[in-house]
């Protein structure tokens, strides 16, 4: 099976062909957000991290920055600093030249005359870059270059019993195929991860499940909280799900039933073929910033209870197994996994289409995400990892 996409020159294969104008913080987010709105075929975000950060906490920005421009998707990428902050232009340089050598440019506020001279050369910059990026041609590859990650958020107990189920159906297929998938949100494997450290390749790999799943608790526990407080959300237990171990056992479906191959940490670059695990938190928007700044291209998102959420650099599809969700939010949700539950659908039949949506989006097909321009992210703290 094979998708056409866009081969970069470090090797790996994009499906969108975005120029990055890169936030190096806060202070130049906005300078940032001026200039890819002049440039089409820019993408940016806004970042709210990047100075006043220690040691380890400004590490999980940096891994985002470098991993988000060093992502397939990405052509180019112009990296915009204020000049002062944390993430000084030559770390996030050095750290974006140590994942990817595609095209950079960069420009720093308070030695560019300020903001409209540093929006206007980067504004020039982006559209020579954007033109460059707009020679390529898509050419046709194996499936097995694809990186998939998966996520759920506003889960109910059609979750865990449709759509979950049918995105670890995908997975084993994918993996099948010899692509990659990141199964994430590591206090969603809480109550689980037995269950999943019985699928490790090796001790090694089981041990880390576990290691990641005891230190998030650990943490919380450090600073006098507990995550059963917070985790199931309003949203999960009006949907009619009790406990966070009861949320777990659904949110590992999306791994299907391959085995793990690896334990990434967050943002890290994903290197291993198979089914991984990504340590992320519950916060859909920074899980799946981080599996897109491992190499994710495409994220396949359940959500029983519905949610917009999207990326500015990997097209998002949503997919539900609550049919009245999907019937309720039909401009937002790309894939009714509900017939899993209801029929008349098989689930090799439902199996067959979403691997088929997929291969569509990454072929170049907009997710009802991209069309509608969600584009939010958010960047993990320290106070998680610790």
């Amino acid at each position: 099976m094979n998708f056409y996409g866009y081969k970069r020159p470090d090797g790996r294969v994009g499906v969108r062909n975005h120029v990055l104008i890169l936030p190096a913080s806060v202070c130049a987010s906005d300078t940032t957000r001026m200039v890819a709105s002049q440039v089409k075929g820019a993408v940016t975000f806004n970042n709210q991290n990047g100075c006043a950060q220690v040691e380890g906490d400004q590490q999980l920005t940096m891994d985002i920055l470098a991993g988000f421009a060093a992502n397939p998707n990405i052509y180019g990428t112009v990296v915009i600093s204020l000049g002062c902050e944390n993430c000084q232009m030559n770390l996030v340089v050095e750290a974006i030249k140590e994942r990817t050598n595609k095209p950079m440019e960069t420009f720093i506020i308070q030695e560019n005359g300020g903001t409209l001279t540093t929006i206007e050369r980067a504004v020039r910059v982006a559209r020579k870059m954007v033109q460059e990026a707009s020679l390529l041609k898509r050419e046709e590859f194996p499936i097995s270059e694809l990186i998939i990650g998966t996520e759920c958020g506003g889960s109910d107990p059609t979750s865990g019993l449709a759509a979950n189920p049918l995105i670890g159906e995908l997975s084993d297929r994918l993996v099948a195929h010899g692509a990659t998938s990141i199964l994430s949100e590591t206090t969603e494997l809480i109550g689980a991860e037995h269950l999943l450290s019985e699928r490790a390749k090796t001790p090694a790999v089981k041990d880390r499940i576990y290691e990641i799943v005891y230190r998030y608790e650990k943490a919380l526990q450090m600073v006098g909280e507990e995550v059963r407080e917070g985790n199931p959300s309003p949203g999960n237990k009006a949907g009619g799900i009790t406990t966070l171990e009861e949320k777990s056992l659904g949110c590992i479906h999306k791994g299907g039933h391959t085995e793990i191959t690896a334990v990434y940490d967050y943002a890290k670059e994903v290197r291993e073929k198979g089914l991984v695990i990504m340590d992320t938190p519950g916060n859909d928007p920074s899980s799946v910033a981080a599996m897109v700044a491992g190499g994710a291209q495409i994220i396949v998102f359940s959500t029983g209870r519905g949610t917009p959420t999207g990326n500015p650099i990997a097209p998002v599809i949503k997919v539900t197994g609550n049919k009245i969700t999907y019937a309720n939010m039909i401009d937002n949700i790309d894939v009714d996994a509900s017939p899993v539950i209801y029929g008349p659908q098989t689930m090799d039949q439902l199996g067959d289409a979403l691997l088929k949506e997929v291969v569509e989006v990454a072929n170049g097909r907009l997710t009802k995400a991209e069309a509608l321009g969600y584009t939010e992210i958010a960047i993990a703290r320290l106070c998680n990892y610790v």
